[in-house]
């Protein structure tokens, strides 16, 4: 490690206390689906103060909705609301280096139910090492470790060789449309880092993810005369069971070599599920949203296929779905998957900065998830990865992220910058 990499971790370092508390602001903020606008200002505050000029790169159905990779949703899109994107790009100093940016996602899932929590989620606090908040994992400590690396460099006294861009973007968890909005606006480069908290590992692998609604119909009746009904609650399960057979079926044929070594790397998701309106009245209605991943090399449009017929042939073995067959509606993910090597020039790159600073071999690591890759891989123009902290129980109680793995995420991204984009005084 020369010298200059050592100032430059070293001044990494000193921003410890400036990661961790760009974190908790960040933390602090019920950015959940709809809510972002707040959090969408504390990190265009924060990049601000550290001298930068962050743009608002908003969410455009008009101009989106023709690109291949834009999820069409359930919700809208309104003007001024604040739920944008925020963007900063840093304009290289000098040449010779290669065009990197950083990817983090502002939004995060709900806490509820909030009784299972042992502290409030949204008032981050530190307890032996971890820092516990609902996206304290995911993923807004990353989001603080690529921003105070950026600045590291800069305090250490070096410019850029290319252009760095800085991106937090919203719907990373329900639709990749806020990462796709700022790709569109043409902020691209040719390595894309995003320090999804999946450790210190280097992802090459995900599932493609798509969302969907079933829509049941029933017949409504007073419950004195129940056998002169259908109840649209119960058909519904006759219609899950069969989306379960779906998943086992999927599970267990054309599994990639890359998930070899999953029993179960496919799952389908009941989510959500509504029905009915009174206790003693046959349910007319009901809906259930579902999640569904699926292998790379498997199109949205094969596994939508696969999920309608599987809707259709459950429906027509029920007298009463047969004739009045259930709706089923996808919307907000459709991602497909990807499968890449270590041997790329950023992927390798990375791996070494990771060994230098903690003397171990960065393992691969496997997604059975979706991330914004997505966007990158499908869409952009340069070699794309996840890298980030330690996490436990993201979307799940009691989240928590390893403060020391923040800074280390934070190092690690600082030497990348160095010697993929390169230095100048």
């Amino acid at each position: 490690m020369t010298p200059d990499e050592k100032a430059i971790l070293k001044s990494v370092d000193s921003y410890a206390d400036d990661i961790l508390s760009f974190t908790c602001k960040l933390v602090r903020e019920e950015s959940t689906l709809g809510n972002e606008a707040s959090v969408v200002r504390v990190m265009e505050d924060e990049l601000k103060s550290l001298g930068y000029c962050p743009m608002r790169i908003p969410i455009d159905p008009g101009k989106l909705e023709t690109h291949p990779g834009f999820a069409p949703v359930d919700w809208e899109y309104r003007k001024n609301d604040g739920r944008d994107n925020i963007v900063a790009k840093i304009r290289a100093a000098g040449s010779g280096g290669k065009s990197a940016l950083f990817n983090g996602h502002l939004d995060v899932v709900s806490p509820e139910p909030l009784s299972y929590w042992k502290y409030d989620p949204f008032k981050p606090s530190s307890r032996n090492g971890w820092l516990y908040g609902r996206g304290a994992g995911d993923m807004k400590s990353g989001i603080a470790a690529m921003v105070f690396a950026a600045k590291a460099v800069q305090q250490a006294g070096f410019g850029l060789g290319a252009d760095l861009t800085l991106e937090g973007v919203i719907e990373e968890e329900c639709s990749g449309n806020g990462a796709l909005a700022c790709l569109d606006a043409g902020y691209d480069a040719e390595a894309v880092l995003i320090p999804e908290p999946f450790g210190p590992k280097i992802l090459t692998s995900q599932v493609g993810v798509l969302w969907f609604r079933v829509e049941v119909f029933g017949k409504p009746c007073h419950v004195l005369e129940a056998g002169t009904g259908a109840n649209a609650i119960e058909k519904s399960f006759h219609i899950i069971r069969a989306l379960r057979e779906m998943e086992k079926q999927l599970n267990n044929q054309n599994k990639p070599a890359e998930y070899g070594g999953f029993d179960h790397p496919l799952n389908l998701n009941i989510g959500v599920i509504n029905g009915g309106d009174w206790p003693s009245t046959v349910a007319a209605f009901a809906r259930f949203d579902c999640r569904m991943s699926y292998y790379p090399g498997m199109s949205y449009n094969e596994i939508k296929k696969i999920i309608v017929t599987t809707v259709e042939k459950s429906a027509t073995k029920d007298p009463w779905l047969k004739d009045n067959p259930p709706r089923i509606i996808f919307y907000g993910f459709r991602s497909e998957g990807h499968t890449i090597s270590t041997d790329m020039p950023a992927l390798s790159l990375l791996s070494a900065c990771h060994m230098d600073i903690s003397g171990k071999s960065a393992d691969k690591y496997i997604s059975t998830c979706t991330t914004d890759l997505r966007a990158f891989i499908s869409f952009g123009k340069g070699q794309a990865t996840c890298f980030g902290p330690v996490a436990e129980n993201i979307h799940a109680e009691n989240e928590r992220v390893l403060i020391e793995s923040v800074i280390h995420t934070a190092r690690v991204y600082a030497l990348f910058l160095a010697r993929w984009c390169g230095l100048c005084e």
